[in-house]
């Protein structure tokens, strides 16, 4: 029995099974968990979706930006990306169900020696508030105010975390912290701004949200995806799997038990 952690699939679904089939995966014994982004600028993202899906309880899965994206343009808030391949999900025979499977799934999941999300933790958060910001999230997308959430998400602010942020505000910070974060500036702040690897931002205004002195311990090993500039980190606790796979990098496996990283080139030119 093995677990897997995927980074940023994005609708490259071929790689994934090239991936899969370097390592033996076995769905009836193993656990393949995936850091969010199913779906985007990928070929295949309904493929992919339905093969997720279909693994039953051998997936694990956190919800991504570009995940909830789909959802904002199925419930018809937001217009379809230009670079995004969605659209054979929106017009499939199967559409809500796998909308709806999708939204069932959470912020951030949990095992004993390590905990997997999209984008990271808030640096303000130890595990305990971590694990009930998201649970707050998970809820609202698995009731009926659903639609609400994803129609009010859209905003960078608040940047900074406040235990007395309520309502929208507090929902957006959790949302942005888990599915769109990269750089905080030095006192904790949010930056939804940059997307640039770490070695290119001059000054010590901005740091990798893992990287600031004063981040609170998780207590787990963090692994996470988002973040394709960094082409994949390994830091003490933190583990970045997303190697941009849809951009002509390629896609990175992690065998837990092993600390073993399986990789898998691309099989299109990266995305324009």
């Amino acid at each position: 029995m093995a677990n897997y952690i995927v980074g940023d699939i994005q609708g490259c679904f071929d790689e994934l099974l090239l991936l899969l089939e370097q390592v033996n995966f076995d769905q009836h014994k193993d656990t393949l968990w995936v850091a969010g982004d199913l779906v985007a600028r990928g070929p295949k993202s309904l493929e992919t979706l339905r093969f997720i899906r279909s693994l039953g309880d051998s997936a694990k899965v956190v919800l991504g930006n570009h995940d909830l994206h789909l959802l904002a343009v199925a419930c018809g808030i937001h217009p379809i990306k230009s670079k995004d391949k969605t659209i054979p999900i929106l017009e499939a025979e199967d559409r809500d169900e796998l909308l709806h499977w999708l939204r069932e799934q959470p912020l951030l999941l949990e095992h004993d020696e390590f905990v997997v999300c999209h984008a990271g933790i808030s640096p303000k958060w130890n595990l305990t508030t971590a694990r009930e910001c998201a649970k707050e999230i998970e809820s609202i997308l698995q009731s009926d105010r659903w639609m609400w959430l994803i129609e009010n998400m859209y905003s960078n602010q608040p940047d900074q975390w406040r235990s007395d942020l309520k309502d929208l505000e507090r929902y957006r910070y959790i949302i942005n912290a888990y599915t769109r974060m990269r750089f905080c500036f030095i006192d904790g702040r949010l930056d939804m701004k940059c997307k640039l690897p770490p070695s290119e931002v001059s000054g010590n205004l901005l740091q990798p949200w893992f990287e600031l002195k004063n981040r609170v311990p998780v207590e787990k090993t963090v692994l996470f995806g988002h973040w394709a500039a960094l082409e994949g980190y390994h830091g003490k606790d933190v583990i970045g799997l997303d190697t941009g796979c849809v951009w002509g990098g390629h896609l990175t496996l992690l065998h837990w038990e092993e600390k073993k990283f399986f990789t898998q080139d691309a099989l299109s030119a990266a995305v324009e």
